[in-house]
């Protein structure tokens, strides 16, 4: 007889079949999981393992992949530049037959007095105490010019004549008073002839004498006018007057033509002696007490290559209102004609006169920078190589030498920029 199983018992079997499957299920994922993280561990670990190798076969405790070397890198570390360093791999081979064939000045360092400079600028003019102004002096018609703009005169050199009736009615009165004159000297000696026969009385003497003097002064009065205008007391013409130049000099500016009517005051010519010109400039309030009469100065074309030294003539001692600056000027020789007026120029006041040599110096066109340093080329054997320097104070032709070079030490002075100029090539050669 079959027995009757309730329906209880048989969900609770349902639910334990469940039950197991999930338990499976949980067990079973549960060991893919601890197999996957011991397979992680397992590469972890072989990599661990060979970074320690590798730390291990380095020696020096560099972590892999740091590659560098500490000596290298300190190599590697910029280094500031000291005096006295020589570029030993940089030297630049040069025989004497080169040397020779590129110009190259070699002297020697040694001592010499730097002079600090003021330069200030300037300019050419005309030296005012060898310039004329010509004028007529007398209203007039212009009979003839016979001097050109830029000829050169000679002094008492004949340049325009003019006709003027103020000189002819000046000549006229002169001419009358000789003739005056004249008469009353053969008056007097008449009278005093006749007085010394104690024929006519003294006082016919003393009044022929006053005659005389009074006519004499006449004379001297016209003479005198005509000299004020120019004029001289013999012209053949009453009315001609001669314009002569003063002094050697050039015609730097004409103002007259034939048939002219000139006023007395006309500027008709005006002369300079360019034998000498001024080198004008200005000098501010702060540098007037290095700006002195005496002291010695080089003068500077900025146009052209022209240099010139002298000595200041003039410091003005008024300030100017507007620019508060004061004018000082250099006279210079002129021979040659090179200073030209209105020429600007730098003018460069050479200062410390009295001041004791520095006791290594070079020529200003030695240095070079090399590498970035201030560099002088010193002759060495088979060449030349570049030595840095610390350069001090500079004249524009000499520089003092404050530390890297000894004194009497061979160096390159013209020319060095053809040593700079081969070493570049020799480098550029290494570097391919």
């Amino acid at each position: 007889m079959a027995m009757y199983e309730p329906s209880s018992a048989k969900l609770s079997r349902k639910h334990l079949f469940i039950i197991v499957a999930i338990l499976l299920l949980g067990a079973a994922s549960a060991a893919f999981i601890l197999r996957s993280g011991a397979d992680h561990e397992d590469e972890d670990g072989h990599g661990h393992g060979q970074e320690k190798a590798q730390l291990k076969d380095d020696g020096h405790g560099h972590e892999a992949g740091d590659t560098s070397d500490p000596k290298s890198t300190a190599a590697q570390e910029p280094t500031e530049a000291k005096p006295g360093d020589s570029h030993e791999d940089e030297k630049v081979r040069l025989t004497d037959a080169q040397i020779k064939a590129s110009g190259i000045e070699v002297k020697e360092s040694g001592a010499s007095i730097v002079r600090t400079t003021l330069q200030l600028p300037g300019e050419i003019r005309f030296n005012e105490d060898r310039t004329a102004h010509i004028v007529p002096r007398a209203a007039g018609v212009v009979e003839s010019v016979n001097a050109n703009l830029g000829q050169k005169v000679n002094k008492g050199q004949v340049l325009a004549v003019v006709s003027s009736s103020v000189v002819s009615e000046l000549r006229a009165e002169l001419q009358a008073a000789q003739r005056r004159l004249e008469l009353a000297k053969t008056t007097y000696e008449r009278e005093r002839t006749l007085w010394e026969q104690k024929i006519s009385p003294e006082q016919d003497v003393l009044q022929a004498r006053q005659a005389q003097r009074e006519a004499e002064i006449a004379v001297a009065n016209a003479t005198q006018k005509l000299k004020t205008l120019g004029a001289s007391g013999n012209a053949s013409a009453l009315g001609r007057v001669e314009m002569r130049a003063p002094f050697d000099a050039v015609v730097v500016e004409k103002h007259i033509a034939i048939g002219e009517a000139v006023r007395e005051d006309a500027n008709v010519f005006t002369l300079s002696d360019l034998s000498t010109v001024w080198a004008e400039m200005s000098v501010g309030a702060g540098d007037l007490t290095k700006v002195r009469v005496g002291e010695r100065v080089r003068v500077r074309a900025d146009a052209t290559d022209v240099t010139a030294e002298g000595k200041i003539s003039f410091v003005g001692s008024l300030i100017g209102a507007q620019t508060r600056t004061a004018p000082a000027r250099v006279v210079l020789n002129n021979p040659q004609g090179a200073w030209r007026p209105g020429l600007f120029v730098t003018v460069e006041v050479l200062t410390n006169e009295n001041e004791k040599a520095s006791p290594v110096t070079v020529d200003a066109e030695a240095l070079q920078t090399v590498e970035d340093k201030l560099s002088v080329f010193v002759r060495v054997d088979g060449g030349f190589e570049a030595r840095a320097v610390r350069a001090g104070r500079s004249d524009g032709q000499r520089v003092e030498i404050l530390d890297g070079l000894n004194a009497g030490e061979p160096y390159a002075a013209n020319g060095s920029f053809v040593i700079k100029s081969e070493q570049g090539k020799s480098s550029a050669t290494h570097a391919h």
